[in-house]
């Protein structure tokens, strides 16, 4: 059987990744079309076996310990958290943390941007291809837009803070799931502690139910102060469109605008 081009391979490779595949089954490969050859079972998967794409192709191995309950892991994520007393500490504790198993697909951690002593933090709900190769929240086409609104209200990184409750890029841009989210809510929660900000703005949905406990959608919520406890003291918090939804739905930046405007006017305050 001819050989796929290299090129092409990690094409393939890529490919896959992107359509959320993040395991490879069996340690060698079976040529099913060999004369003579009878198809036969493929070997029963392995922990050393399941290789998650990114890993295998960086010349990684897997881990060898069993992953922990969903239980367990959001308990060691609170003790951990708890621990950490400065955001650089954080950072280490949760670049160190493998009870989400979504740290095995990532390309690497993305704990935050801009400046962690801004008055303003923005939290979204995960990052996406761009954050995950770059290492940094928000440098997609969202995160454009997101730099463009804040410019519009006389801001930049330099005078905010920006993070996400899952700081590792689940597997296709899917959605976390509930179990994932409260994993590394205790990590969230304690970086928006240490950074202390006056105001919280919750981008999305997600971002919103998950820090302020919220039911209701976003077009309910977006534009609303809410109280938030951020550990030490009450802040003011905000829900509001995620940039990627309005690059989907413009119509809506009018909406976002408004919102904006109110930030803007509560930093004057």
């Amino acid at each position: 059987m001819a050989q796929i081009p290299a090129k092409a391979a990690l094409d393939l490779l890529d490919f896959y990744t992107e359509a959320g595949v993040d395991a490879l089954l069996g340690e060698e490969p079976v040529d099913r079309f060999a004369a003579g050859e009878a198809p036969s079972p493929a070997p029963r998967p392995t922990q050393t076996a399941l290789l998650p794409l990114d890993l295998e192709r960086k010349g990684r191995a897997a881990p060898q310990v069993a992953p922990l309950a969903p239980d367990e892991a959001a308990m060691a994520a609170r003790q951990a958290a708890k621990s950490a007393k400065t955001l650089d500490e954080l950072r280490t504790i949760l670049d160190r943390f493998d009870g989400c198993g979504l740290k095995a697909t990532a390309t690497q951690l993305v704990f935050a941007d801009g400046n962690p002593q801004a008055r303003v933090m923005f939290v979204g709900e995960a990052p996406g291809r761009d954050e995950d190769i770059e290492g940094l929240p928000f440098v997609g086409r969202s995160g454009k837009l997101l730099d463009r609104m804040l410019a519009a209200i006389d801001l930049d990184r330099t005078k905010v803070y920006i993070a996400n409750i899952v700081p590792w890029r689940p597997p296709g841009n899917r959605t976390p799931t509930p179990q994932e989210s409260q994993i590394c809510l205790p990590f969230i929660l304690r970086q928006i502690e240490l950074a202390d900000p006056d105001i919280l703005v919750c981008l999305g949905g997600p971002s919103a139910q998950t820090l302020l406990g919220i039911k209701d959608g976003i077009t309910k919520t977006r534009g609303r102060w809410f109280s938030f406890h951020n550990g030490a003291r009450e802040i003011r918090a905000m829900p509001t469109f995620h940039p990627a939804f309005l690059l989907r739905s413009p119509l809506q930046k009018r909406f976002a605008w408004r919102d904006f405007l109110a930030i803007k006017k509560a930093l004057a305050g």
